[in-house]
């Protein structure tokens, strides 16, 4: 198993611990910004999967072809899925906003955050180097999706430190609102993959 094999079902196992605790925090809290990030990580694990399946296939040396076609399929379905999550997060906060809906604070949740803000960008330097050395440009754009998932993952802190902080009731819809830009962003790109390759 090569490394950026081994790189990717690391990042994939992180992304289904982000889901389940960002969830479990969300509904615990009552936090739109927590169940948000875990369901973006969800449709993310979704996606690292479908890439180690790239990797396997391509290390197997099997049809560039077929890879380059299914791999367009599921970044479609990935694109979709963000873009409705995008819609939910959008319509929710604005729902949430009008009717004055406070978030609780979870330590659990800000925990995570933490952890993600620190191990992203980490992810993303290794995927890199890793995709340089074997030629896998599908790897270095993963790695550049962990930096949005840095990103992301400090826009909750900043949410749910917030609320933790000062208990703004408005803060945990505010900040949901921010991560519909990248959610939104991630999900464009996956529909029209092609405008990234010209």
């Amino acid at each position: 198993m090569n490394a950026g094999i081994r790189i990717e079902i690391f990042s994939v196992l992180w992304m289904v611990l982000e889901f389940i605790i960002a969830v479990y925090s969300g509904i615990a809290a009552h936090s739109l910004l927590f169940i948000a990030f875990g369901l973006d990580s969800f449709i993310e694990l979704v996606s690292g999967v479908v890439l180690i399946w790239r990797l396997r296939v391509e290390q197997h040396g099997t049809d560039a072809v077929k890879i380059e076609r299914a791999e367009r399929v599921s970044s479609r379905v990935v694109g979709l899925a963000l873009l409705l999550l995008a819609a939910y997060v959008l319509i929710t906060s604005v729902l949430n906003l009008f009717s004055h809906h406070s978030a609780e604070t979870s330590f659990l949740g800000i925990s995570l955050a933490v952890g993600s803000v620190i191990l992203m960008p980490l992810l993303m330097i290794g995927k890199k180097r890793i995709a340089k050395i074997i030629g896998s440009n599908a790897l270095a754009e993963d790695g550049m999706c962990n930096l949005v998932c840095a990103y992301m993952a400090f826009t909750v802190l900043l949410g749910a430190g917030l609320t933790a902080l000062f208990n703004w009731w408005w803060a945990d819809s505010v900040f949901a609102l921010i991560l519909v830009y990248f959610i939104f962003s991630e999900g464009w790109e996956g529909l029209h993959p092609e405008e990234d390759e010209e």
